[in-house]
């Protein structure tokens, strides 16, 4: 119900203030930011941070700013990242490699850090059995029971264009609701289902047109 109600923009801003936050005490013991510099780290103005942040209560004292830790721990806990969420990569190719040494390695290092990859999922035969990071790469096929036995929440969608419909009919189908997409097509999901798009190629195609001729 919360997600509904709290517009996208909303939630999409406040990772970008948690890390902003996360930055600040690794670089150093802050205890206090204010609006206005939480707004030039992330790139927005003060008064869009003060409006983000009062849907979820009250944060900060006027005249004194942020408590940098509490709010550190208020935005991890509204996003869920204040424990581990279980998470799958369908399609182990060159980026579901990369993926999976990234979070797998960032995880092991950062305490902090609760993104946990913790299955691998791939239809090419030569590839199962394959262990990645420590996990073994297995057929798309057992993903309801590893659902079932692991409590997967998420999964990130990595399979060629042809593929990626089909492999999120079995992800809902196995009660998996939260899917990242790096499938450069547009998929069906049903009402309840949060599906976010990554399409890498779409994004560098927007930058080229900033080039100088």
């Amino acid at each position: 119900m919360r997600l509904r109600k709290i517009p996208g923009a909303v939630v999409r801003r406040l990772p970008l203030y948690l890390r902003v936050l996360e930055d600040a005490t690794r670089d150093g013991d802050k205890e206090l930011m204010s609006s206005q510099e939480l707004g030039e780290r992330a790139g927005v103005s003060p008064a869009l941070v003060r409006k983000d942040l009062a849907w979820f209560g009250e944060f900060g004292k006027q005249g004194v700013g942020y408590d940098v830790n509490n709010l550190k721990a208020e935005l991890r806990r509204i996003l869920h990242l204040d424990r581990d969420i279980p998470i799958a990569i369908v399609g182990v190719g060159s980026l579901g490699h990369a993926l999976a040494r990234y979070f797998r390695r960032r995880y092991a290092a950062d305490p902090g850090f609760h993104l946990n990859i913790v299955a691998l999922f791939d239809a090419d035969p030569e590839k199962q059995g394959e262990v990645v990071e420590g996990l073994p790469v297995e057929s798309p096929a057992k993903i309801e029971e590893r659902t079932r036995e692991l409590g997967l929440q998420m999964a990130i969608v990595a399979v060629p264009a042809e593929a990626a419909q089909e492999v999120v009919d079995r992800l809902v189908g196995a009660g998996i609701k939260l899917l990242l997409n790096f499938a450069p097509v547009k998929l069906t999901v049903p009402e309840g289902v949060h599906i976010i798009n990554a399409d890498l190629s779409l994004e560098l195609q927007r930058l080229a047109y900033y080039l100088r001729d």
